[in-house]
């Protein structure tokens, strides 16, 4: 995999700039649309809630695209924050390695 020195943009932000403003359509409303709460999209939006895969589905049914690229878009912007904000992850060895170095 090769490290982005940047990290990617939350998909909340893309829900907004590419959906919401050039449609003009509201929080209270898309949250109508989708049948949600408002709170839940306002999370999403302001990159304080991640999009699930029941809300990948409502988005990629009122938008027209596969939930899979809302749930893509969230698990690039997770797995970046994560190699990027963790390093405890790169002090694991491989399984063989490990069992190599116990015997």
């Amino acid at each position: 995999m090769r490290e982005r020195k940047r990290p990617p943009v939350h998909p909340g932000r893309i829900l907004k700039n590419h959906h919401l403003l050039p449609l003009s359509i509201s929080l209270t409303e898309l949250a109508r649309i989708l049948g949600v709460s408002r709170k839940a999209v306002s999370k999403i939006v302001n990159a304080s809630g991640a999009i699930t895969p029941d809300m990948a589905l409502r988005l990629s049914r009122a938008f027209n695209t596969t939930p899979d690229l809302w749930l893509g878009l969230q698990q690039e912007y997770d797995l970046w924050h994560a190699m990027n904000n963790s390093k405890e992850w790169r002090q694991v060895k491989a399984v063989r390695e490990a069992a190599a170095a116990s015997a």
